[in-house]
């Protein structure tokens, strides 16, 4: 199948290319387009994230990356204050995309959020099967974590 958007193989409908997929997931984010979020993740997908944080560790099923990983992520942020994020880079082939971004914001502890992101995705029949993510836990904790003391 091609990422056109045309007739795939044998008259089944194209799906849409990985690169793409994982697009249409960031501008959904940015716009907090909740459907078009679940519709980018595959019911079994999974999301990994490294550290000690609220966010730290695997996330299975597409419920849990929606309502636990991402629900808590944006827990953190003041939501009456400007948040953001802007894909800088992106490559792939096949299955297999890697993006760079930057995001921002304010976390609820009135601090600043500026991160460098990282992530592999694998994306399978035209949604995001797994996420693989990098960035500075440190600079999450002190940013978005209330002070621990």
């Amino acid at each position: 199948m091609d990422s056109t958007g045309t007739e795939g193989i044998q008259g089944r409908p194209a799906t849409r290319g990985a690169k793409e997929v994982v697009l249409r997931y960031f501008d959904a984010l940015v716009a907090g387009d909740r459907d078009a979020i679940r519709d980018s993740w595959a019911e079994e997908g999974s999301c990994w994230y490294g550290g000690d944080l609220p966010i730290s560790g695997t996330w299975q099923g597409r419920d849990q990356v929606i309502n636990g990983f991402l629900a808590t992520a944006f827990a953190h942020l003041d939501p009456d204050r400007e948040v953001g994020a802007r894909v800088t880079n992106i490559f792939g082939e096949d299955e297999q995309v890697s993006v760079e971004w930057d995001s921002w914001g304010t976390g609820r502890t009135g601090r600043a959020y500026r991160q460098k992101n990282t992530a592999i995705f694998t994306v399978r029949n035209g949604a995001i099967v797994s996420m693989r993510e990098y960035a500075d836990t440190q600079h999450w904790e002190r940013a978005l974590v209330a002070d621990r003391g």
